[in-house]
């Protein structure tokens, strides 16, 4: 499990309009966000109100990145039906999911199945995880993101 202090676990995945590593953002806090699916009303309200804050985070220093399951064309329908100024990687085999801890076991009605947690990782501009929340609830947590990467020092 993923703790703050840790070195954040590298990626390099696709987006709809090219790729997003951690190591080509080396000097930028990174804001790693990974949510269960595109177009769903928690996703969408989540995504939308990081993109309102995009312009905030990137006067911290951050940039932000969704990741999700679903494929890079996904994303991009998922961003310009929604005007979606964030960055969305596309982890269709689940190893940046797995890597930072989000896939885990779910309960709906009953029913186990393994799923994507709503989880956030706040990243320095070394690479070391500083903040990380789990099981998000989508009011309110943009903001507390930001304010924690504000916080990071520049």
């Amino acid at each position: 499990m993923l703790n703050p202090g840790d070195k954040a676990p590298d990626f390099d995945l696709p987006t709809d309009t090219g790729r997003v590593s951690l190591a080509g953002l080396k000097g930028k806090n990174v804001v790693l966000y990974f949510y269960p699916k595109d177009d769903t009303t928690g996703c969408t309200s989540q995504a939308l109100q990081f993109s309102a804050e995009v312009e905030e985070f990137a006067k911290a220093g951050a940039v932000v990145i969704g990741v999700s399951k679903d494929s890079a064309a996904s994303h991009g329908k998922f961003r310009k039906k929604h005007d979606l100024t964030v960055e969305l990687g596309s982890d269709t085999l689940g190893e940046t999911v797995e890597a930072y801890g989000s896939w885990v076991e779910k309960s709906m009605y009953g029913r186990k199945y393994m799923g994507i947690d709503r989880s956030t990782f706040l990243i320095d501009r070394e690479g070391v995880v500083r903040e990380i929340w789990r099981k998000v609830k989508v009011p309110g947590h943009v903001k507390a993101v930001l304010k924690a990467a504000q916080g990071l020092k520049g």
